[in-house]
């Protein structure tokens, strides 16, 4: 019945985005919403319709202002690392050890890293994510990076978890 509830979300979200509504463009939402509501299922398809819970869309929303705070700091960093050659460049992979238990709350994290100039996901080992940086500092790296991940952690938990 999971399975189904999300194959019919993504379905709506084909026509939202497609527009189509032609008998062709119908038929060929439904079936790859339902090729991967069915693939997707043992991987989180069905977990994802937890999400719609009224709580965690509520974190959701406080998370995207949060997330785009960082990713403007970080541009702007960035931009002040190229405009300025006396500001420090030492790129280096520094490791975080996450909290998150659920591997799409992982995901989600390793992702905002991502987005966030400056810094990449580079791997995702259990627990444990190391991200590429631009500047690494000499002391304590890991725990640096480890602290700039905890504001994004604590929401993240909320929406995943």
């Amino acid at each position: 019945m999971r399975t189904a509830a999300a194959a019919l979300l993504c379905w709506i979200a084909w026509i939202a985005s497609t527009g189509a509504l032609d008998p062709v463009g119908l038929a060929a939402g439904a079936a790859a919403s339902a090729a991967a509501a069915l693939a997707l299922r043992r991987e989180g398809a069905e977990a994802g319709l937890v999400l719609l819970h009224p709580v965690r869309l509520f974190w959701a929303l406080v998370y995207l202002p949060v997330l785009l705070a960082f990713i403007v700091r970080s541009n702007l960093d960035v931009a002040r690392r190229v405009i300025d050659p006396r500001l420090p460049i030492r790129p280096g992979i520094a490791k975080a050890r996450t909290t998150l238990r659920s591997l799409p709350a992982r995901a989600a994290l390793a992702n905002s890293v991502t987005l966030t100039p400056g810094t990449m996901s580079v791997d995702l080992v259990g627990d444990v994510l190391y991200v590429h940086r631009i500047w690494v500092p000499e002391e304590d790296p890991d725990g640096a990076t480890r602290r700039e991940l905890e504001p994004f952690e604590g929401l993240l938990r909320r929406i995943f978890e």
